[in-house]
């Protein structure tokens, strides 16, 4: 079983079994409000999931416990990413349990991927692109699914101004697919994949699309009489 966070766009939180069954799934798009709601949407999927949050509760099977958590590190802006990043491992900490690290692009990509094999459409080279807000966006480049089910980037995470990215994206000969929301299920199903076949797709530190506006005082202020 394995507990799916991402706050990259909006807030998602969902629980995910070994063969990537959804047990529960809670969203808000609230693209400002994760550290309010983080807390009631993990709470409420992992009662609607029927599983044990808690150390000293003895499960009734290992179907009814968290075994990983699967956090979305990003790209996303800093203040709402780390938010479900220190939710997650917190979680995990509390838990005795791993974090299991994916980039949020390729959950949006699985989905696609996942989508486009229902229908069996043919494998394009397609970007999934999210915004950044600040007149930027941030893209990810995917050229179809590998043998173990997961999505192969192109081009690693990228931050572009909003004006330059349909020319990158010709110039590397890929569709657009706009991200409105990253799903906390489709992080897990990333994650179960990658435990399944013994890789990690996920960085260990967060894709922050740019450093943090808060800066360090050059020094002490100067008091004048």
């Amino acid at each position: 079983m394995i507990l799916g966070i991402d706050t990259s766009v909006g807030t998602s939180v969902a629980v995910v079994d070994a063969d990537g069954v959804v047990r529960a799934d809670e969203s808000s798009d609230n693209p400002l409000g994760h550290a309010e709601v983080i807390g009631t949407l993990i709470a409420r999927a992992l009662e609607t999931a029927a599983v044990t949050p808690a150390l000293g509760v003895t499960a009734l099977s290992d179907d009814t416990e968290i075994s990983y958590v699967a956090a979305g590190m990003g790209p996303g802006p800093f203040t709402g990413l780390r938010v479900g990043i220190a939710a997650a491992r917190a979680f995990a900490l509390g838990r005795g349990i791993p974090v299991v690290p994916v980039v949020s692009h390729d959950a949006v990509a699985l989905g696609r991927l996942l989508q486009a094999a229902m229908v069996v459409e043919e494998d394009v080279r397609f970007a999934v692109v999210t915004d950044a807000r600040r007149r930027e966006f941030a893209y990810t480049v995917y050229d179809g699914m590998d043998a173990d089910g997961l999505p192969v980037r192109a081009t690693e995470p990228a931050l572009i101004p909003r004006d330059d990215l349909d020319a990158r994206l010709a110039e590397l000969g890929a569709l657009r697919l706009d991200a409105h929301a990253v799903p906390a299920a489709l992080i897990g199903l990333a994650a179960s994949r990658a435990l399944a076949a013994g890789r990690s797709i996920g960085p260990s530190d967060a894709l922050y699309l740019r450093s943090p506006d808060v800066t360090l005082p050059a020094g002490p202020k100067k008091v004048s009489a």
